[in-house]
């Protein structure tokens, strides 16, 4: 395992930059499809549903949940105090 290798102040730097990534990765996952451009109200159409990002507010809850629940299926295996002792056959 990788985390053996590493001393604590590295893991949690790889923590808070997997975050990060899963941030940035969520932000432009949430976005696609849009072709509204940012603070111009005038292109904007009353009818439409509300699809602000390009998905319905039900798709993006579920794609930011996602992430975060894969971000810390990763963060607590590495940041885990547990000691990996090697089996005795």
């Amino acid at each position: 395992m990788l985390h053996r290798r590493l001393n604590r102040a590295q893991r949690v730097v790889i923590v808070v930059a997997l975050g990060f990534a899963f941030f940035l990765l969520g932000d432009w996952l949430t976005i696609l499809g849009t072709h509204l451009p940012y603070g111009s109200a005038e292109f904007t159409n009353i009818n439409t549903p509300d699809i602000v990002g390009g998905f319905y507010p039900w798709v993006r809850f579920t794609i930011w949940m996602l992430l975060l629940a894969i971000w810390v299926g990763v963060s607590i295996p590495l940041l885990s105090n547990r000691k990996i002792e090697p089996r005795e056959s």
